[in-house]
């Protein structure tokens, strides 16, 4: 028999006690202050500490969570990391190359209207 899990709800925390859980729950990297920033790999969402969702199951039992504060993004700290150059820089180009997608596809679909309009007009032209 499979026991569903109680949804996670938002905790409200004052700043102090935000920073105090992140520090103790982000086993991966340090924070020094709330407006630190993170790169999350799953949603490519750059988030800070303040934004930052800490969670319980509904209930108010089980362990504390952190977890990204993009809407459907779950991620958690393993999975977040400090934007450096580096990181910035591949994420301009991944956005770069999505808005070059993005243009072709367009670009794809006026042909695609043009073709169809070239078409009709040529029918209308040549009927008998």
């Amino acid at each position: 028999m499979l026991l569903a899990m109680a949804p996670a709800s938002p905790i409200k925390l004052s700043d102090e006690e935000k920073l105090y859980i992140l520090q103790r729950l982000d086993q991966f990297r340090q924070w020094h202050a709330l407006d630190e920033k993170r790169y999350c790999l799953v949603c490519g969402e750059i988030i800070t500490g303040r934004q930052i969702q800490v969670t319980r199951r509904t209930g108010g039992n089980g362990p504390l969570r952190i977890i990204c504060p993009t809407e459907h993004c779950n991620a958690m700290p393993m999975q977040w990391v400090r934007p450096t150059e580096e990181v910035l820089i591949r994420i301009a180009m991944i956005e770069a190359e999505r808005r070059r997608l993005c243009l072709i596809i367009r670009a794809g679909r006026a042909m695609q209207l043009l073709s169809k309009k070239d078409n009709k007009q040529y029918d209308q032209q040549n009927k008998p």
